[in-house]
């Protein structure tokens, strides 16, 4: 079927909040196919198309020339030749590179392709993914709108763009942007009403506006029977009949995707929907069974380490958000959850540079979480607790800058210094 061919693993919605840990929402990111999906960020849309059979060998990039071309017609032409070849090898860089999830270079990769060709729809959408793929969704949702303006009809940057625009973000506009979601999803089915992927990512733009309706099952049931190899879509449904109040229903849809599901990200969609439920114990095996496929699957990791969080399992913990933090360097949730996970564990040092890393990359909206007592003045409790009154003065200063003009957090501060 053509849809299958398109989509071989996996697209979701669910928007998981981290409040019995953080004082914040989190959106975490992973891994599907040739397809997407969204909420909690389990998914990975395809790599862009290039011309060519393959990818050169991973070498470093390097910077595009900037030598200009020949005067003559026939110099223009070959230089306009070289340039669309140096692109095209610069795509299939960017695509082995992520696929080897050298996330860095991947990105300077498309980057490059960017910088020989502005507005090539191709390398924004390419950007777009490696983002994804480290759930920097701001990032994300920028290189995909740019690919979906440059290339209105690319049914796989408005997909990825849908999912992108249902993350949740502390302090964003939420409700129009999960309006921009249903949209750009629209335009997805009408462009290709037969794509089993865009109903799916119908119904979960619509399911983010709290919209429990027929219409919802409908686009649900439509990508099933698009589909019926699509395990995704089956949890999708069964959600949404959960929350009909039709569990009897449900049920079956949950053990179906369980026995479809064959890669790690349809397996970390059922555990993550294990886990919105606050059923964290049962998602455990499944997430074992995705890191016995992907053992550096960074959703996996995320998912692990978080269900050993929520259960005070700390020191279990640390060895996935680790490696967590090393397959996705620059994703603000592994550093803050690893934080948490050294603020309960004492270690107060390790705790402070953690959280450090990830004030780097943390959203705007979600920087203030850090100052809190998941965060910096945690961290300065700790200190104190343990009568290291110059660290935890300093712990609390720094929880005062992302946090100006806390009472609390400025009278602690006070007390240390005094101390």
């Amino acid at each position: 079927m053509k849809a299958y061919a398109m989509v071989r693993a996996a697209l979701v919605f669910l928007a998981l909040c981290l409040s019995l840990l953080l004082t914040g929402t989190a959106a975490f990111g992973q891994d599907v196919g040739a397809d997407v999906g969204g909420g909690a960020g389990i998914f990975r849309p395809r790599n862009p198309e290039t011309r060519k059979g393959g990818a050169k060998p991973l070498t470093p990039v390097t910077k595009p020339s900037t030598r200009p071309g020949p005067r003559s017609n026939r110099g223009a032409a070959a230089a306009a030749a070289a340039a669309e070849e140096r692109v095209e090898d610069l795509l299939a860089k960017g695509n082995e590179f992520r696929d080897a999830r050298r996330f860095p270079e991947a990105e300077g990769a498309y980057q490059g392709a960017l910088k020989v060709k502005p507005r090539d729809a191709r390398a924004a959408y390419g950007l777009g993914n490696v983002y994804t793929d480290q759930q920097r969704w701001e990032n994300a949702e920028t290189a995909y709108r740019n690919a979906a303006q440059w290339s209105p009809t690319n049914v796989d940057a408005l997909m990825a763009l849908s999912v992108v625009l249902v993350q949740p973000r502390t302090g964003a506009d939420n409700a129009k942007r999960f309006a921009d979601a249903e949209g750009f999803a629209r335009r997805a089915v009408q462009l290709q009403p037969m794509n089993a992927v865009a109903w799916d990512r119908l119904g979960a733009s619509l399911q983010s506006r709290g919209s429990f309706t027929n219409e919802t099952e409908h686009a649900y049931r439509r990508a099933v029977e698009l589909d019926p190899q699509f395990a995704v879509a089956y949890v999708h449904l069964g959600r949404v009949l959960k929350r009909l109040g039709r569990s009897n229903e449900a049920g079956p849809l949950y053990d179906q995707a369980i026995n479809l599901a064959k890669d790690a990200a349809t397996l970390n969609l059922i555990a993550e929907s294990l886990q919105g439920e606050q059923q964290w114990e049962l998602s455990g095996p499944v997430l074992k069974r995705a890191l016995a496929l992907d053992e550096r699957n960074p959703t996996t990791l995320l998912l692990m380490g978080r269900m050993l969080v929520v259960l005070k399992r700390y020191q279990e913990a640390e060895p996935y958000l680790k490696t967590s933090t090393e397959v996705s360097p620059r994703a603000f949730q592994p550093f803050n959850l690893l934080g948490r996970t050294y603020l309960a564990l004492e270690r107060y040092a390790e705790a402070e540079v953690t959280y450090e890393r990830a004030a780097v990359f943390a959203p705007a909206g979600d920087r203030k979480q850090l100052a809190g007592a998941f965060g910096f003045q945690g961290v300065g409790d700790g200190y104190l607790k343990v009568k290291e009154h110059k660290n935890a003065a300093r712990a609390y200063q720094r929880a005062l800058e992302l946090d100006p003009g806390n009472k609390e957090i400025e009278q602690k501060l006070s007390k240390a210094r005094s101390s």
